[in-house]
């Protein structure tokens, strides 16, 4: 064997080694969010059917799960039942708030009309509130304490076990 291609082999391989070898265990969907330790961006948006604005000023003194989704996404269709369900189970301590991220209005009614819903479903037009968070695709849930700092982002579908242990770093657990 040639010792050169020997160590040239191994100059490509253990640096690539180590980088797998220091992500290990780490959670692909817990995204690093610039906003986490921050102040969550402000909103007030419409519920789809209409209604009163909600803002996120109007929420403050408890938690928050704030979650970007769409009729159009088959993973929040499938996390759908678990934020109804952690909803109802976490309500009145936690809110809950859904934001309709690139659809419309007819369709996210049919949707919630046929899947039900326990919280707000709000229309984003233009977008703007899930640029403001940097929302780059659907699902992605944030998790904001009561004092309206952003504890944490997640992206892809949540089932209960995970939404819970979010909640928790929400109310300051683990």
């Amino acid at each position: 064997m040639n010792p050169k291609v020997l160590a040239a082999g191994l100059l490509a391989v253990l640096p690539l080694l180590a980088v797998l070898f220091l992500n290990l265990g780490r959670d692909p969907h817990a995204i690093e969010s610039p906003l986490i330790g921050r102040s969550a961006p402000p909103f007030a948006l419409t519920p789809a059917g209409g209604g009163p604005a909600v803002s996120l000023e109007s929420l403050r003194g408890r938690p928050v799960v704030v979650n970007f989704w769409a009729t159009w996404c088959v993973p929040c269709f499938q996390e759908h039942a678990v934020l109804v369900q952690g909803a109802q189970a976490l309500a009145p301590g936690v809110q809950f708030v859904g934001i309709v991220y690139e659809d419309e209005e007819p369709r996210v009614l049919q949707f919630l009309e046929q899947r039900g819903s326990t919280y707000p479903s709000l229309m984003d037009p233009e977008a703007k509130t899930a640029i403001a968070y940097g929302v780059a695709g659907v699902p992605e849930t944030y998790f904001i304490d009561a004092a309206g700092s952003v504890v944490t982002k997640y992206v892809g579908p949540l089932d209960s076990r995970l939404l819970a242990a979010l909640v928790r770093k929400t109310r300051g657990g683990t």
